[in-house]
């Protein structure tokens, strides 16, 4: 056998720019969609059906069943979608990546592309040093698709020649006289090159190659088909690892989907190949079992029609595939999720757009974790509680205190790392605010531990707050918690309908508090209405509660920064 090893990294080397300029286009035309692919997701998965279109929609647009996997599983997460709206999507998912199949069948082997390769980066290059966003994507997009084909150029040219190597063909013929051994042998093969790149769509390309250049017949190709279908779902078991457990669910959906769809198939693999080859004579093809050039299109073909019936004879199953996930992947009774991140321990997405998604929703339930901590002030206000029942409370709020500060370095340090991939200008913009945001709700947490500590000194040194006193501080606390409230609002709902006009009406009123109770605390020190002592941890009480106001209007201002 002539093939050397520089041939074979020539293979590989192929490979991986058909992968590169796949991966270019995806991230590009994800970053083009930005927020409208969120938008369709979350309003297009009303129903069963509308989930399996917005599935077909989102994957034929970014090329990627495992970017919309990965993406669904981190929806799912966040809590974006439930359970049985996510099955709908991954099922589209699939009918959605047999598009890359087409592109390459139709496009790669009967059209020149790669000839119009450079120009087409000539075209996209320009675009690249445009000072909008959007035209760097659209260029990056151009470039991608570019880049693509050339690969899947260099992949034909690099696969050896049958006539060149015989003993290519003598070895595999080892294992495709095998019957439904062979089937099983093949199907195996998909399954591992799906694993080992990580892209069925590039497998399928890979698969196609073979089979166009002779290696092996077509029901070879559509075995391996089948088992790149069973591959494909181990990217979203694995984004699933460090999810939560309805994540995890999402991605065994995925498997099981697509697991029994690839044993129901195995049943009726020769009669439904027999019926696509059927099809390709009557559209006035030759048959791919007679015709080696007939084998692309109809390798597409099978995958288009077996994921499309696959989707079919499931669809009406959805209740039953959630009630089987619930049950193999149930949740740990005891086991209690509120002290670690969320919805963005599954790592960085395949796009920063979608990261920082996954960090907005983490940042929005440290807010409401910073936000538990002002009940605990309210009752340690209170003289009379026990003074275990003081100590436990002051404990929760330290342990909240702690909580919220490593998860401000975590999210810090996971926004840090997406934006040193390619961000948007208005994603750049994003980072800086949610940078700003998860820092103001950190200080936020601090007060709050600090005003705990103030109320621990006044208990221990057994100071005694007049009734007007309490009740002072208490309507402050009334007035944060007005603040809090506007502000968690403001963190949940999209960018555009963010509105601060009550939140600045709230703060004016806390320092116009704040102003009157100094006046009045001037006057009690002078007249003596209480100690020097009491008088200062009151007045430092007073003085935290009005800093939380302005922690809490520049966590509103920089909400309102994210809309750019």
């Amino acid at each position: 056998m002539n093939y050397s090893l520089l041939d074979g990294l020539t293979l590989i080397g192929s490979l991986g720019l058909f992968l590169y300029g796949m991966k270019l286009m995806s991230e590009a035309l994800q970053k083009i969609a930005g927020d409208k692919m969120r938008s369709i997701l979350s309003v297009m998965t009303s129903t069963r059906v509308t989930g399996v279109l917005t599935g077909v929609l989102i994957t034929g647009i970014i090329q990627s069943s495992s970017a919309t996997t990965v993406m669904i599983v981190s929806f799912v997460n966040a809590g974006l979608l439930s359970l049985t709206q996510s099955i709908g999507v991954i099922m589209g998912a699939n009918i959605g990546t047999t598009v890359t199949a087409w592109i390459v069948s139709l496009l790669g082997f009967n059209v020149k592309i790669s000839v119009i390769a450079l120009p087409l980066i000539g075209i996209g290059f320009p675009f690249l040093f445009s000072k909008s966003s959007k035209m760097n994507s659209w260029g990056e997009f151009i470039i991608g698709f570019a880049i693509l084909f050339m690969g899947l150029e260099f992949l034909k040219d690099s696969v050896p020649d049958i006539k060149s190597n015989p003993d290519i063909l003598a070895f595999l013929s080892n294992y495709t006289d095998l019957g439904f051994g062979s089937t099983l042998i093949f199907l195996f093969i998909g399954v591992i090159l799906t694993l080992i790149i990580q892209s069925s769509s590039a497998t399928v390309a890979l698969t196609l190659v073979m089979c166009n250049n002779g290696w092996i017949p077509f029901e070879l190709g559509a075995a391996m088909v089948l088992g790149e279908n069973i591959g494909t779902t181990i990217t979203a078991n694995l984004a699933a690892l460090m999810a939560n457990v309805s994540a995890k669910r999402a991605a065994l959906a995925h498997s099981i989907f697509n697991i029994f769809g690839v044993i129901w198939m195995l049943v009726v693999f020769q009669y439904f190949l027999q019926g696509i080859s059927y099809l390709m004579v009557q559209s006035g093809s030759a048959s791919p079992f007679e015709d080696v050039n007939a084998i692309p299109v109809a390798l597409s073909m099978f995958h288009t029609i077996f994921n499309l019936s696959n989707v079919v004879a499931l669809i009406w199953f959805v209740p039953l595939i959630v009630k089987t996930v619930t049950w193999l992947a149930p949740q740990k009774k005891g086991f209690d999720e509120e002290y670690r991140l969320k919805f963005i321990s599954t790592g960085i997405l395949s796009t920063s757009e979608l990261s920082i998604l996954q960090a907005r929703r983490e940042i929005a339930v440290v807010a409401k974790r910073a936000t538990r901590m002002l009940p605990f002030i309210n009752e340690m206000l209170n003289d009379e509680i026990k003074t275990k029942q003081f100590s436990e409370i002051k404990e929760r709020l330290a342990k909240y205190e702690d909580i919220i500060d490593r998860m401000e370095i975590e999210i810090a340090n996971y926004l840090t790392k997406v934006s040193e991939s390619g961000l948007s200008g208005t994603g750049a913009i994003r980072i800086k605010s949610m940078l700003r945001i998860v820092d103001e709700i950190e200080s936020i947490a601090d007060i709050f531990y600090n005003l705990g500590l103030n109320l621990d000194k006044k208990r221990t040194e057994k100071m005694e707050f007049s009734p007007i006193m309490i009740e002072n501080v208490k309507r402050m606390l009334n007035l944060v918690d007005l603040a809090l409230v506007e502000m968690n609002k403001n963190l949940d709902v999209e960018y555009t309908d963010v509105t601060i006009n009550k939140a600045i009406e709230i703060e004016s009123m806390i320092n116009k508090y704040r102003d009157e109770l100094k006046a009045e605390h001037l006057d009690s020190i002078k007249d003596k209405v209480y100690t020097y002592e009491e008088g200062i941890v009151y007045n430092t009480i007073i003085s935290l509660c009005e800093k939380l106001g302005d922690h809490i209007i520049n966590v509103n201002e920089a909400i309102v920064d994210c809309k750019a």
